[in-house]
């Protein structure tokens, strides 16, 4: 039996062909991430951070801690949809939005404080935030989700 480990602090990157209003846009809109963030809904302003499923039940709960639109957003992490998870102290997701020549966007999401939530630490590595950067990059550039 193998024991997957990961890093208390995860850093995602990638360009994007869009500017950093539309990447804002999709990060915080349940529009846009139902279509990316495997089913959720997100919705956040600066007061707040929701993410529910389309029963309308919490699967991410967390606080706003920076909105700074649409540049920089800071927010705190606690997995609902497991017993197990939702027992973990929460983490903090940290999106930087640069813009770059050319029409592009460099988008960078780091997870950090994992060190009291080893399971959301694994969850979310590997293909965790993989999966929600792939989906949101290819539906701000071509439309379509990535995944069905």
């Amino acid at each position: 039996m193998s024991t997957m480990t990961a890093r208390t602090t995860q850093v995602y990157s990638v360009f994007i062909r869009a500017t950093p209003e539309r990447v804002w846009e999709a990060i915080t809109t349940p529009e846009f991430s139902h279509k990316y963030f495997h089913g959720a809904r997100l919705t956040i302003t600066p007061d707040s951070y929701a993410s529910v499923d389309d029963a309308g039940a919490d699967l991410v709960t967390g606080s706003v801690l920076e909105f700074d639109p649409p540049r920089r957003l800071v927010h705190t992490w606690r997995a609902m949809y497991s017993p197990e998870l939702a027992a973990e102290e929460e983490s903090r997701v940290t999106w930087e939005i640069e813009p770059r020549d050319g029409g592009l966007t460099y988008l960078t999401v780091t997870h950090d404080q994992l060190e009291s939530a080893p399971l959301t630490a694994v969850g979310v590595s590997g293909e965790g935030w993989t999966h929600v950067l792939s989906g949101l990059k290819t539906l701000l550039e071509t439309g379509e989700p990535l995944f069905g």
